[in-house]
């Protein structure tokens, strides 16, 4: 991985919290020195899993990485800091205890940039890369016969410890100068492992004549007077070595210095309330405090601004007379506060401005909303200028709390011939659906694959069924027609739904307003949605987007197609998280509640400044996540409610090549059997059985020539859906097939996929070779391995892999389960999500529907006989069972 100008790496967070570095491409060419340390991390990376955060915490701020390694960058720089500002660090050497509170981490974690697996990132994940840079600080440190500095020195040239001088700064009421400053110096560690303190004029007497040992004591003081004024004067006049009662504008210079001293080693005693600079005036804007006459996104909001110190709110008259103050800081309601002339006239102003929006009876929840995005440049404010924080009035605010906690909305029945029974999770997020469709809020409902968005959609439609009057659209991927009826007809048969495909239609039919009314559902496919002209004039009750990130390009003719769609409201269902791509994100959100974060060209500007202000994807976050419900197969809330294999019938529709040599080979067949009796007719029954087979994975496999490709197999269009998903999130699978001549196709697809080698196990790779091929994919991040069904049926241990996908058919439950079991047996810590691939209208779907109606009496028979109990049926029988059924 070298030479490369125009990649870039991203750190990937792992669904067991492990990191990965990956490279992506990048359309811009990076620079030689972002190129060069990102080779160098990348180096570190691949040599050992830990050094490399250690190195990026030392290296060249003004380097430009991608947002993910920035991101460690700046964590692993925090940890660097706090381990060079600890006293008595070359003593303490590998022994040093480095801690991070959890404030901090609750902070590192909220401005987290959109990166692959950040649903993975939590404090746990934070706590442990923290001790894991302590891990190899002290490991390494031990090994190191120099100082500490030199060590560091060897990351990080112009790094400087912390050195036994300490300033310290607190606020001094009894006195007529409101504060006291004092040099110390530390003399060595107490029994408790404590620094020992001593007031500065004593190192006088303690090193007397000794200039050197004074010189080497005072280096760090001598280092930071080269940059510091107040310094300077204060070991001029000598005053350093003496308590100093100071004016509120000494104390202000001194403040003002502080990155000096510590940048040059000095560590600083101050006062709370000038850390993290909340010491001066901000304005503050507070939108809903009551409910609005109406709800949506239009809706008109309650509106009012503030002028806060901290908490507390102040006048207009008591901030105006802080611009009299000329001292730097001022004491104001028993709090000392920044007095900055200009910043504090440019908030009056924007203040002022505020409060002409309050006059004009305030603004859109939309305009609200983004407000929080972009407080600054809503108030014309140039950026910087104006502390400026957005909070929510009561009724907002509980709003946002009910969309942020599912378990706070009362319970919604899904409505009175709906079959399915909803998991308490799935009960949730019906009651969340619900609970913003009465908000008139668009949802994006991003629940884990298997954890049944399909069904929660069902039950809300159902929920809403009698209270609308104007059916809603249903945008899927065409792969995944089939499965939308399954689950229809088998959860929700009293919704009445009409399928806009001409697959499933006789004729060109185009309904009219009346036939749309008098419907539910109707469901259509992104790429039909920009041929259907009739379905733009209509205005839906509800438009709702399955495998939404098919619009994550806003520049494509079917995001441009499915975004001219009138509705009343929307909802999106994605299994992949949503936090990878910004552009991705704000096209998502374009469809989903427009305008919310502004227009492309607002939103690329917004983007670009993350660079500069990490603090913005906290905003981004906090604005986006009560419109998305996820939940992981992870989450507690879930794991207690949830089967430890889920399994699922995963439907594919035939290409029209299959179609006509489906045709071909069944009118063939109906004529040979006829024509044949005994053996020869087994012969002849599980010989078109397994072709039949072959022509429902790929007619290239029936054909025994081609490349493969994908647009002539419906299962390979739908295991791209399913494997696209398994990559966004770093998970693992286990693909099943009984035909070993088909595994090297599927693995060449599978990589292309993922873009990473996959395993391949099947009965002519030798025994020898088995056993390192399992330990690579338990132990390496391996993203899927093909087995045909024999040589992976029995005694392998795949627990890395939490998904499992039949890509053909046995139909042996127990030769099945037992496959499954590869993945789902003891030591799998994570649930199992099971597809087994059905190709519709064939004779897969037509034995499947067999083995499930007679379960009970086929179970004995099948697992004993395989598929010879097809052999034994009648002529008529089997012409029914092997003819092709299209809709």
């Amino acid at each position: 991985m070298s030479g490369g100008m125009n990649r870039h790496l991203d750190v990937v967070v792992m669904p067991d919290g492990v990191f990965r570095l990956e490279w992506s491409e990048t359309a811009d060419t990076v620079s030689k020195s972002t190129a060069l340390l990102q080779e160098e991390v990348f180096k570190r990376f691949s040599s050992d899993a830990d050094s490399w955060l250690l190195f990026l915490g030392f290296c060249d701020k003004e380097v430009d990485l991608s947002p993910s390694l920035s991101y460690w960058r700046d964590f692993a720089a925090r940890f660097a800091r706090t381990l060079i500002r600890t006293p008595d660090l070359e003593v303490l050497r590998h022994r040093v205890e480095i801690s991070i509170a959890d404030d901090d981490l609750i902070s590192v974690l909220s401005g987290a940039p959109m990166m692959t697996g950040a649903e993975y990132l939590g404090q746990d994940v934070l706590k442990q890369a923290w001790m894991a840079l302590k891990r190899v600080f002290s490991r390494e440190i031990l090994a190191f016969s120099g100082t500490v500095l030199e060590f560091i020195n060897r990351y990080s040239p112009d790094v400087h410890l912390v050195g036994r001088i300490f300033f310290h700064l607190v606020e001094n009421r009894s006195g007529d100068q409101p504060f006291a400053f004092l040099a110390t110096y530390s003399t060595g560690l107490n029994k408790q492992g404590q620094s020992r303190h001593l007031p500065l004029k004593h190192a006088l007497q303690e090193y007397g004549n000794d200039s050197d040992k004074l010189l080497e004591l005072m280096a760090t003081v001598h280092l930071a007077a080269q940059r510091g004024a107040l310094l300077t004067e204060l070991i001029d006049t000598g005053e350093l070595f003496h308590p100093l009662a100071w004016s509120a504008r000494e104390a202000f210079l001194f403040l003002k210095e502080i990155p000096i001293y510590e940048q040059s080693g000095i560590l600083c005693r101050i006062p709370d309330w000038w850390k993290g600079n909340t010491a001066g005036i901000r304005l503050n804007l507070s939108f809903g405090e009551t409910r609005p006459s109406f709800v949506g996104l239009d809706a008109v909001l309650s509106f009012d601004a503030q002028l806060l110190l901290g908490d507390t709110v102040i006048s207009v008259k008591e901030a105006r007379r802080l611009l009299t103050e000329s001292e730097g800081l001022a004491l104001i309601k028993n709090k000392w506060v920044v007095v900055d002339p200009e910043k504090l006239e440019a908030t009056l102003e924007a203040y002022e401005r505020a409060q002409v929006l309050v006059d004009q009876s305030g603004l859109s929840i939309r305009d609200a909303l983004r407000l929080e995005l972009e407080p600054d440049r809503v108030l014309d404010s140039q950026e910087g200028e104006v502390d400026v924080t957005v909070t929510n009035g009561a009724w907002l605010e509980s709003v946002v709390e009910r969309l942020l906690d599912p378990e706070r909305n009362p319970c919604v029945k899904p409505g009175e011939g709906f079959k399915a029974h909803l998991r308490e999770y799935q009960q949730k997020g019906l009651n969340w659906l619900y609970f913003l469709h009465s908000l008139r809020f668009g949802a994006c409902l991003a629940d884990d694959m298997g954890l049944g968005k399909t069904v929660q959609v069902l039950a809300f439609l159902s929920a809403i069924r009698s209270e609308e009057f104007q059916a809603s659209l249903l945008v899927i991927p065409a792969s995944l027609i089939s499965n939308w009826i399954d689950e229809i007809q088998r959860f929700a048969p009293h919704l009445r739904f009409y399928v806009a495909h001409p697959a499933m239609q006789s004729g060109k039919v185009e309904p009219t307003r009346k036939d749309l009314d008098a419907l539910d559902l109707v469901i259509t496919t992104y790429a039909l949605v920009q041929r259907y002209e009739w379905l733009q004039p209509y205005t839906w009750n509800y438009i709702i987007l399955d495998e939404a990130q098919a619009i994550k390009n806003p520049s494509t003719k079917q995001a441009r197609a499915v975004k001219k769609l009138q509705a009343v409201n929307r909802i999106i269902m994605t299994g992949t998280p949503m936090e990878n791509h910004l552009g991705d994100l704000w096209s998502l959100f374009d469809f989903l509640n427009p305008g919310l974060l502004g227009n492309r060209t607002e939103f690329s500007k917004f983007a670009k400044s993350l660079k500069d202000n990490s603090g913005g994807y906290s905003r981004l976050r906090r604005l986006i996540m009560p419109y998305i419900l996820r939940r992981l197969k992870t989450d507690r809330s879930v794991i207690s409610d949830l089967p430890e294999k889920v399994e699922m019938k995963t439907y594919a529709t035939l290409t029209k090549k299959q179609v006509v040599l489906y045709q071909n080979l069944i009118e063939e067949l109906q004529w040979t059997i006829t024509q044949a009796e005994g053996i020869r007719r087994k012969g002849i029954v599980l010989a078109s059985l397994m072709k039949l087979k072959q022509l429902c994975n790929h007619p290239d496999q029936y054909l025994g020539t081609g490349s493969y490709e994908e647009r002539h197999s419906g299962k390979f269009a739908r295991l791209r859906e399913l494997a696209e998903t398994i990559h966004e999130k770093r998970e693992s699978v286990l693909v099943f097939t009984q035909f070993r001549e088909i595994t090297a196709p599927l693995c060449s697809y599978l990589e292309s996929i993922f873009n990473r080698k996959g395993l391949v196990l099947h009965g002519g790779v030798a025994v020898g070779k088995r056993k390192k091929i399992i330990e690579q994919f338990q132990t390496e991040y391996v993203p899927f391995m093909i087995l045909s069904l024999k040589a992976g049926g029995v005694g392998l241990n795949l627990t890395q892999a939490n998904h499992v996908i039949h890509f053909d058919r046995w139909w042996n439950p127990a030769v099945e389960n037992q496959a499954t079991d590869r993945a789902f047996r003891i030591g799998q810590k994570k649930n199992v999500v099971v597809h087994k691939f059905i190709t519709m209208g064939t004779i897969e779907e037509k034995i499947d529907r067999m083995l499930e109606e007679k379960s009970n009496l086929f179970e004995d028979v099948v697992t004993g006989t395989g598929e010879g109990w097809i052999t034994e049926m009648s002529d008529d029988e089997l012409k029914n069972l092997f003819s092709l059924t299209l809709k």
